[in-house]
């Protein structure tokens, strides 16, 4: 079997409909998605979203440019992608809480939104090694830049510990957290990620001033899944 071709292991059960309370009184409803069932406005959008923060040429290791081609066949090789919508939440309601929300739909939670307004991010679950290590997944996870500051990461990161184990994996490698994405380090940190290991001047990356590119390591994050 070619290594581009993995199977992914066995899904247990069906995937839940999540909604995680946010700061400053949004929540965020996690729905799984196939190719098949997203829309093709959300995924240009999605994809729209991906070109922006690779052009960035920061956090990703992959050159510009992309197109919608490109960006379907790699986020949703792995047959599963997470889509994370924000809305308004009851100002009772503490930070942090989680929800089954299996009735609520997509168009529902979108509610006559612009994609670009309601779509807080999104992430691909897939294996990360063929055969016998693919009960080992991966995930790349992307934060639409117009609602950053609600802590949507961190709700996406909490998310994929309900999805990665019912889609049949049990564990999680993240092979390059560039050491310059503070923002996703402190979330693997915070979700109880162990630091597996650090691959030096793993990307040569531009630098946040404009004034040209560095190389900067990487971190291996693992999480065995409960």
């Amino acid at each position: 079997m070619a290594y581009g071709a993995i199977s992914a292991p066995l899904q247990l059960g069906d995937l839940p409909v999540l909604s995680f309370n946010l700061q400053k009184q949004k929540t965020l409803t996690t729905f799984p998605l196939t190719l098949e069932s997203t829309p093709q406005e959300l995924r240009e959008t999605m994809w729209e979203i991906f070109d922006g923060e690779i052009n960035k040429g920061m956090t990703y290791p992959q050159l510009p440019p992309t197109t919608l081609d490109t960006f379907t066949s790699y986020f949703f090789s792995g047959g599963t992608v997470i889509v994370g919508l924000v809305s308004g939440a009851d100002e009772t309601e503490e930070e942090g809480e989680i929800a089954d929300m299996q009735e609520v739909s997509l168009e529902e939670m979108r509610s006559g939104r612009d994609w670009k307004n309601c779509l807080g991010g999104f992430f691909y679950v897939k294996p990360n090694y063929p055969g016998r290590s693919s009960h080992n997944c991966n995930a790349g996870f992307m934060v639409n830049p117009h609602l950053r500051g609600l802590r949507i990461g961190h709700g996406l990161g909490r998310s994929y510990l309900v999805y990665g184990p019912k889609l049949g994996y049990r564990a999680s490698v993240f092979n390059l957290v560039y050491t310059n994405n503070l923002a996703s380090v402190r979330i693997w940190d915070s979700l109880g990620f162990t630091r597996a290991g650090l691959i030096p001047e793993a990307g040569l990356l531009k630098k946040a001033d404009g004034t040209g590119e560095e190389y900067v390591d990487a971190i291996l994050f693992y999480k065995k899944f409960e």
